[in-house]
């Protein structure tokens, strides 16, 4: 099975008797408690809006997670800072390893791979040394199409930091969000959003489209949402399920295109049914 690098992603390593306190403590996602699957995660701002994501796994006792490339020296410096006094260390690991994909998982020498928990279709994270990746493809297309079609957002490619708030990209449905757990960052706004009786914004898959990241999406001239990146005709929308009335006549620059919900998804255009709605 072929392996595809991920080099808009960036690998870090977190080691140390207090590292899982730490991370339960910062972010929104559990810990994962075995070595099979890697987890989606995210680090807010005490405002509540998504910073950092990424998927996060265990390897002999040390958490491995990857982020965004262009946010990865903020996330090191904020990840310093709540570190504090804690028995644990942060290193970034993108000088000696690479973040890959795979939709199967692949029995590589050295390398570490974890289910993606989020969608059964979503394939493994495979982190490896850079020396044992010269035999992995450059074309992360593959991997980005795969995403795409999902109906998965990921930041730096269909949104930005400082953006949206957890539910926006329904990391409340695929396993982003412990809600089991006391406090951490953002926490707050989290758990208000989670008692409303309807999410407005949501992450469709829009077909048929040609743009680019940040095009607006159109309905009878207003912008309902934005578009991020678009791989073979499909890109990930952030949309206000409540201003669709009819997901056939969107339109972004003047073309035609469909929005689709999310197979996985619970939710549905003009209103979006809170599952997490505490009566």
């Amino acid at each position: 099975m072929t392996v595809f690098k991920r080099k808009t992603r960036r690998v870090f390593k977190i080691a140390g008797p207090d590292a899982q306190t730490l991370l339960h403590d910062v972010f929104t996602a559990k810990m994962p408690e075995n070595e099979t699957g890697a987890n989606w995660w995210a680090l807010l701002s005490p405002q509540g809006k998504v910073q950092a994501e990424g998927l996060i796994g265990l390897h002999q006792g040390a958490f491995w997670l990857d982020v965004s490339h262009d946010i990865a020296p903020k996330f090191s410096r904020r990840m310093g800072m709540y570190k504090l006094r804690a028995n644990a260390t942060i290193e970034d690991m993108s000088e000696t390893h690479q973040a890959g994909w795979s939709g199967a998982d692949c029995d590589l020498k050295g390398a570490i791979s974890h289910k993606d928990t989020r969608h059964p279709d979503m394939g493994f994270r495979i982190i490896s040394t850079n020396a044992d990746t010269t035999g992995w493809s450059e074309q992360e297309q593959e991997a980005q199409t795969n995403r795409v079609k999902l109906g998965i957002p990921e930041l730096g490619h269909d949104f930005q930091s400082d953006a949206v708030f957890p539910h926006d990209i329904a990391m409340d449905l695929l396993e982003g969000i412990d809600f089991a757990k006391g406090c951490y960052v953002g926490q707050g706004v989290v758990s208000r959003m989670r008692h409303r009786a309807n999410i407005r914004r949501r992450p469709v898959i829009i077909k048929l489209v040609r743009g680019n990241i940040g095009d607006e999406v159109m309905l009878g001239g207003k912008t309902v949402g934005t578009i991020g990146s678009v791989e073979d005709g499909h890109g990930v929308a952030i949309v206000r399920l409540d201003k669709i009335s009819d997901p056939n006549q969107l339109e972004i620059n003047g073309q035609n295109v469909v929005a689709q919900i999310p197979p996985w998804a619970d939710y549905d255009f003009a209103g979006a049914p809170n599952p997490d709605k505490q009566v």
